[in-house]
């Protein structure tokens, strides 16, 4: 057989163990509850609040991230209900995903949730600049953009092992050396978890176009607002996002959100502000 063709068929099979649903990690049954609830339409404050509460570990998790700085309530929320009432049920379920996902990591990926916590300081405050309707809404789709980064890592260790050794050779982007060792992106393997887990079509869209924002057919706006908080992060290398590199800014994804030279210089200087205290990142 060929090297194209082996490669190939290398391809084809981290594709198929990604997108086989047992080799998925499963979310808290607590995501699952408070979806079935929003679908039934039979949904309040407190009968999220009792589901999240009837999971300690899940409970201090939430009150944890909600009373860091990047929600600007540190220190002052002290129920799980408060944190509904602020923040809303899709960012508290989105906070639940994101820690369910981290937890199946380890320390290396330490860098990767800064860069992730980055981004979401990032995403909020672009979203605000570009003048969005609840732009805390954000903060979730910037926390979670790398989120197939980390699946890669957990459930196919030695196809990161082989993009880790590419990128340090040829000093390239991460989702280059993932496609050309996989044949696909994390932004790929983002949309299939999206699927998975039956989340919002808006995060869907997010996740999985950050890096190619005009590409999303339904809320390009929020697929932009990661793709330059995610440039943002780097751009001040807060935690790492798997390489040393600065992915680069689509001109279209700023002209879609309105944001020109004097906005930009509006979010840079908020984020020096944010970034200069090293416990923001980390949660």
């Amino acid at each position: 057989m060929s090297t194209s063709g082996m490669s190939q068929e290398l391809a084809t099979n981290y594709k198929g163990r990604l997108l086989d649903a047992k080799n998925l990690p499963a979310l808290p049954d607590a995501v699952h509850e408070i979806s079935r609830l929003m679908e039934s339409g039979n949904i309040s404050t407190d009968k999220v609040a009792a589901v999240i509460e009837r999971d300690q570990t899940l409970a201090v998790k939430v009150l944890k991230m909600v009373n860091s700085p990047i929600y600007g309530f540190p220190g002052r929320i002290s129920t799980v209900k408060n944190a509904l009432v602020l923040l809303g049920i899709n960012v508290i379920r989105g906070l639940i995903i994101s820690s369910s996902v981290f937890a199946l990591s380890n320390k290396k990926l330490l860098a990767l949730w800064q860069h992730s916590l980055a981004c979401s300081l990032a995403a909020v405050e672009t979203a605000k600049v570009a003048e969005l309707s609840q732009p805390e809404e954000y903060s979730i789709m910037g926390l979670l953009h790398d989120t197939g980064k980390v699946v890669l890592s957990t459930q196919i260790p030695e196809a990161r092992t082989e993009i880790d050794k590419l990128i340090k050779a040829e000093d390239i982007i991460f989702i280059e050396a993932e496609t050309r060792v996989l044949g696909f992106g994390h932004d790929k393997i983002n949309a299939w978890l999206c699927e998975h887990w039956n989340l919002p079509l808006v995060l869907k869209e997010s996740m999985s176009h950050h890096h190619s924002p005009l590409d999303a057919k339904f809320h390009p706006e929020a697929a932009a607002v990661v793709h330059v908080a995610d440039f943002m992060a780097r751009l001040f290398e807060c935690g790492s996002g798997g390489d040393d590199n600065v992915s680069p800014l689509d001109p279209k994804a700023l002209r879609l959100l309105g944001l020109n030279h004097g906005k930009i210089e509006m979010i840079l200087e908020k984020l020096i502000e944010l970034y200069s205290d090293s416990a923001n990142l980390s949660v």
